[in-house]
């Protein structure tokens, strides 16, 4: 088991460590471009380079938080968080889209207002051009690696954060059409240009928030997983049947509990060896799913009365020895077997191998321990093996 969890220990370690290069690489390059975007927005007299400008800056804003994220989501559980850090990158990822959605109505509004009210005091110059394409080039570029390393590690936060660039890339496209409009005579087109782009990043910002909510929760793991799950549960050796799956996400990993049921006679160690084979089947089924809680049922617990009440071992055996104590050739000794089904205790009693006796002098005994425990409402049958 410590070998198990310490490879989990040293993968999410290692993803941390990733996603933190892939975030901070990002994080320069915007921050070079808002700055580069801002300055030649002003020389290059162009409004939308400017705006554009400001996208960066909140691109920029979203490597912080993606890098913050991933610094707490890579520590394993601790004592105030025993269930890992997985929420800390939903949450992050909620924040982020939240800003994009914000972002955009900026953008939007912005776009709108220049459409209807502006008199075109600019005329955008072939410097602004080139600002634009280089920003092109460069979000595209940041795009694919931080896609490529989003989809190898598995992480929605990252994919997000690649989904920001490539929305940047986009918008200066935008802007390269709008620029280019103005420097040919048609000033409107920047502004039209500039309200799509207002429109994708919402869309984006939309998505990665509604995703977040519904983790946050605790939306099951998508139909066919769940499906999936069911299968290999109950193709695992001994399981009868299985109760009931629940299974969440927590940032990038999930967690599943899940009871089944297996023959009500099944020693404590085979029903736990089940439990291990049920863990182990689920994890290899699906990667994602790191904790797994198996509850093994003896009965099916919708349908069987309550053993709710009932007294446990001390007690029970206090009452046999109670109920007993006049049956006099009872040999001594002897090991007995609690089986609560059904809402009733059925014993089984092991005599000892000098105890032998004959067919007939068995089944008396049995019938007078069973008869014996009649008037105790906890008690169904007895059974009497001898060594």
């Amino acid at each position: 088991m410590g070998g198990h969890h310490h490879h989990h220990h040293d993968h999410r370690m290692l993803r941390s460590k990733e996603m933190r290069k892939v975030t901070l690489v990002g994080a320069a390059v915007n921050l070079v471009l808002a700055v580069l975007k801002i300055v030649f927005g002003y020389m290059g007299r162009s409004h939308a380079l400017i705006v554009d400008g400001i996208h960066s800056f909140s691109d920029l804003l979203s490597d912080v938080v993606v890098w913050y994220a991933a610094t707490h989501a890579g520590h394993g559980p601790d004592e105030e968080h025993p269930y890992g850090h997985g929420r800390f990158e939903t949450a992050a990822t909620l924040g982020l889209g939240a800003m994009l959605v914000l972002v955009a109505g900026g953008i939007v509004w912005d776009s709108l207002e220049r459409f209807f009210y502006s008199e075109p005091l600019w005329e955008p110059t072939a410097l602004a051009l080139y600002v634009a394409i280089f920003s092109i080039l460069a979000n595209e570029g940041l795009f694919w690696y931080t896609f490529i390393v989003a989809r190898r590690i598995k992480s929605d936060m990252l994919m997000a954060n690649a989904w920001h660039h490539r929305s940047d890339a986009i918008s200066s496209i935008v802007v390269v059409v709008g620029i280019g409009g103005s420097l040919l005579g048609y000033p409107w087109l920047d502004v039209v240009a500039a309200l799509i782009v207002g429109l994708m990043v919402a869309k984006i910002g939309w998505d990665l928030g509604w995703n977040a909510m519904q983790e946050l929760v605790d939306i099951s793991l998508d139909q066919e997983t769940v499906q999936k799950l069911k299968e290999v549960i109950s193709g695992v050796d001994g399981v009868s049947s299985l109760h009931m799956l629940r299974t969440r996400r927590l940032g990038h990993e999930a967690t599943a509990d899940v009871h089944v049921q297996v023959a009500p006679w099944l020693s404590v160690s085979e029903g736990h060896m089940i439990s291990i084979a049920v863990e182990e089947a689920i994890k290899s089924a699906v990667e994602q799913i790191t904790d797994v809680t198996v509850h093994i049922d003896p009965e099916d617990d919708e349908l069987a009365p309550t053993c709710n009440g009932l007294p446990l071992r001390e007690e029970a055996l206090a009452q046999l020895r109670d109920a007993w104590k006049d049956i006099s050739h009872l040999p001594e000794e002897r090991r007995i077997l609690l089986h609560y089904l059904g809402g009733k205790i059925d014993v089984e009693v092991l005599l000892s191998h000098d105890s032998y006796m004959g067919e007939s002098e068995a089944r008396e005994l049995t019938g007078e321990l069973a008869a014996a425990l009649e008037d105790r409402d906890w008690f169904r049958e007895v059974k009497v093996h001898f060594g």
